[in-house]
């Protein structure tokens, strides 16, 4: 049972959880005051609540520290990326109680960032973190955050489009060197991440049955994913192993740098000078996985299959992908011309645009 008691003209309460006592000031002279805040402070222990007094205490580094713990110990892969998002708030934040984290001061940071001139999606996977910071605090047992604040997203309109086209992409390979022509080629059929291929090992590979297998865990996703080779990737793919029996040393990886000495990393430059030499304007590897999606679905692929094979999980950054482009638009203009004529049975024929002098 708690107490209430004064010091002074002040009334102070007195209750305890977990054997422990707490002592609180009710910033009152009057006792029903007191009274009540003993009531409220006993019903969150009974309801196994951290009472009010100690959420004041919980800092924005203590919610920092449980965010990046959560990261470690989910193994997620985008830990680097939390970092970098948590540098920034930190520069922000750092050392303010929870309490004192509003969303007036959570809009400042958004002017701040947008000053530095970060673009919204940056801004916005910021804020995310900062919102799963105060999540994870609200979630604990027993709770250190009683409250999640309002934090607004910014619209993003940043989603990249770009994208091969057959001829486009034939010109670049050409363009390349040879240890990367199959490199690129395997990219732009599967659409899989960069990272994903360069570090494709032999042990994922039959090439006997022509399939390549990334077992969970190994993906960016950790999902599973089976390919089927086509005709031109089994031969790229035997003319990888040959090559690598040309390696000083016997390596995993089934694509190899120039020297034969590692897997493919970085090939910046080059990559600029082959894009510029085919005269296709800069282009990203990235585009490669946007062409992928969208010519398996205009081959007739399923799309629930075209996902599984480049990865995908969400269906709205596959909607993203699948992209039109004048073609396509062009030719929808050509198939509801001619459906229109077939319902009429003739020609729509030619509509002035202006009416004669004397209509």
């Amino acid at each position: 049972m708690g107490m209430i008691y004064k010091r002074g003209n002040v009334w102070w309460i007195k209750y305890h959880r977990n054997g422990k006592p707490f002592r609180e000031s009710s910033k009152s002279t009057k006792k029903k005051v007191a009274e009540r805040l003993l009531q409220r402070r006993e019903g969150e222990i009974a309801q196994g609540k951290i009472p009010g007094v100690q959420f004041e205490k919980v800092s924005f580094d203590d919610l920092a520290k449980e965010y990046i713990r959560d990261y470690r110990i989910n193994q997620k892969k985008s830990l680097a990326r939390a970092e970098i998002s948590m540098n920034h708030l930190n520069a922000h934040f750092e050392g303010l109680k929870v309490p004192a984290i509003s969303s007036p001061m959570i809009n400042s940071y958004i002017e701040k960032r947008l000053g530095d001139n970060a673009s919204n999606a940056t801004i916005n996977r910021e804020l995310s973190a900062l919102k799963r910071m105060f999540n994870i605090g609200a979630n604990q047992t027993p709770p250190v955050v009683d409250r999640v604040p309002y934090i607004p997203l910014l619209k993003e309109n940043n989603a990249r489009k770009g994208f091969f086209e057959h001829g486009d992409f034939l010109a670049l390979r050409d363009a390349l060197p040879y240890y990367l022509k199959g490199f690129v080629t395997f990219g732009y059929k599967v659409g899989w991440q960069m990272s994903e291929i360069a570090g494709l090992t032999w042990n994922q590979v039959d090439r006997n049955q022509g399939i390549v297998r990334l077992e969970v865990g190994e993906t960016k996703n950790d999902a599973a994913r089976t390919v089927y080779l086509d005709d031109e990737l089994k031969e790229i793919f035997n003319n990888q192993w040959e090559n690598r029996k040309m390696a000083k040393k016997l390596l995993p990886f089934v694509f190899l740098n120039r020297l034969r000495t590692d897997k493919i990393k970085r090939f910046d430059k080059t990559w600029k000078n082959a894009c510029k030499d085919a005269g296709i304007g800069v282009r990203l590897f990235h585009d490669f996985r946007r062409t992928a999606v969208r010519n398996m679905v205009r081959s007739g692929v399923p799309e629930r299959v075209a996902m599984m094979i480049s990865g995908h999980k969400t269906r709205s950054v596959f909607d993203r992908y699948n992209i039109v482009n004048d073609h396509d638009l062009k030719l929808a203009a050509k198939l509801q011309a001619a459906y229109l004529c077939e319902q009429s049975g003739h020609n729509l024929g030619t509509i002035r645009p202006f009416p004669a002098k004397n209509e």
